[in-house]
């Protein structure tokens, strides 16, 4: 009986993929028709680029909907969200917003806003589908957000319903979280402390995929890190329209070709540095769009720092993300207070269903070589901004009314047309610009996986920048 079901499952995901399917994707289709009547309540899928995992991902959601099946979708940015709900055809979420509920503060120590809590889970039943899991961390991110470990917090509230299983997606050839030489979601040896793990990696190319170019370099450089081979493979450009080499000479016109034939949005140039991200920042806004004055309507922002404030009438959003990308629709009255400057905007997510929102901006980390406010800034605005409110009586209501102080929680952001490529991970543009990365003289694992995180954010066009 349990055969003739898997089979069914079988042929439901086998009639949803529109070719047939690779030797991978087909023993993928076995084990997740498998999984999905056992019951083991985690499957890792390590799918490389190029192997069809998002096409085999695309014919899962179609067949779940044809068995009925609840689904739900998750990854851990809007960005990477709206590409997975972009090739899956089903809406998808951030984590954060699907687990997470504010909850008002009971102390000072929580600050004015409160905080996040796990979120009582109701699906029952459900398959819990994560994509981009190498972006999770299992490291402290603070206590804001339930326990301050994603990777813990999701694992919980998953199967805090019953019945319910997590299929986790990644590629562990991508560069990992911050500090971790290993994605913990992509290890199932780490994983296993929560039940059983089905493990799987695809591998194998898809011979379509090598008429891509970018899927082809992509695929050396995975090779490299898989056989430990931490050496700079030769770039292959000819034959192949989709990726190209050029140098300093061409930057500027083939930049403003792209932007022309693709939409600002769609391009970006990817960094090893903030102080690299910034000269082209500068270079495109003064020589391509003609922005010699400051901020202005019409630029590309990214935050930098997630933001808790602004957000009472978007219910698309409980917080503004570090990661996020906006164009700014409107922008008024500049201000100085505290040694910083301000200003009044409206901001369009298109990641968030072109979602708009009225922020007040600090300007100060637009231009600046570290990633946000640096501590010493933090800590100067901070005092500058208590001091305002030594007027109010009692600590807790003192504390509270500075912690929702719209200048000290100003939306930090940087300007989004060159970024780094950690910035930049669980994102696609149609045409990327790497940048040749400034790394030490030898070859290393790290400068792998930063230039294959790099080349696979590409979606049509792939210029190399003096490589």
């Amino acid at each position: 009986m349990i055969m003739a079901i898997d089979q069914y499952i079988l042929d439901k995901l086998r009639s949803n993929l529109p070719f047939t399917p690779s030797s991978d994707q087909d023993v993928f289709f076995k084990a997740l028709a498998s999984f999905l009547t056992g019951t083991s309540p985690i499957f890792i899928l390590n799918g490389y680029a190029g192997t069809g995992k998002t096409t085999a991902m695309a014919a899962l959601v179609g067949a779940l909907a044809e068995l009925k099946k609840e689904a739900v979708l998750l990854a851990p940015t809007g960005r990477s969200a709206k590409v997975l709900m972009g090739y899956a055809g089903a809406p998808a979420h951030t984590i954060h917003k699907a687990i997470y509920r504010q909850k008002p503060p009971a102390s000072s120590e929580e600050g004015g806003f409160g905080v996040f809590e796990l979120h009582p889970n109701r699906d029952k039943n459900t398959l819990f589908i994560v994509d981009e899991a190498s972006l999770l961390s299992n490291t402290p991110g603070g206590m804001l957000f339930g326990s301050g470990n994603l990777l813990e917090d999701l694992v919980s509230y998953v199967f805090n319903g019953k019945g319910n299983q997590l299929l986790i997606l990644g590629d562990s050839a991508q560069l990992p979280p911050i500090g971790l030489d290993l994605s913990p979601a992509l290890d199932p040896g780490y994983m296993e402390q929560y039940g059983r793990v089905i493990y799987m990696e695809m591998k194998e190319v898809l011979r379509q995929s090598f008429d891509s170019g970018i899927l082809y370099n992509a695929t050396l450089l995975r090779n490299n890190i898989t056989e430990g081979n931490y050496c700079l493979p030769e770039w292959k450009t000819q034959g192949f329209k989709d990726v190209r080499r050029i140098g300093p000479a061409d930057l500027t016109e083939l930049l403003n070709d792209a932007i022309s034939r693709y939409g600002l949005e769609e391009v970006v140039v990817l960094c090893r540095s903030n102080k690299r991200a910034n000269r082209y920042n500068k270079g495109i806004r003064s020589s391509i769009l003609y922005r010699e004055e400051g901020i202005t309507k019409g630029d590309r922002v990214m935050v930098v720092k997630n933001c808790y404030q602004f957000l009472e009438d978007v219910p698309e959003m409980d917080f503004i993300a570090n990661g996020d990308i906006a164009e700014i629709l409107r922008i008024h009255k500049f201000q100085e207070r505290y040694g910083f400057r301000f200003a009044e905007a409206v901001l369009r997510f298109p990641d968030y269903k072109d979602a708009e929102i009225s922020v007040r901006l600090l300007l100060d980390t637009l231009e600046s070589e570290s990633p946000a406010l640096s501590r010493e800034q933090q800590e100067q605005l901070y005092q500058g901004v208590s001091a305002d409110y030594a007027h109010v009586k009692g600590k807790r209501k003192r504390y509270n009314a500075v912690r929702e102080d719209l200048y000290l929680n100003a939306l930090q952001v940087k300007y989004a047309n060159a970024v780094t490529c950690h910035e930049a991970q669980g994102g696609q543009w149609k045409a990327v610009f790497v940048d040749k990365a400034f790394f030490g003289e030898e070859c290393d694992k790290d400068m792998l996986r930063w230039y294959y995180t790099a080349f696979t954010r590409a979606r049509e066009q792939l210029y190399l920048i003096n490589l």
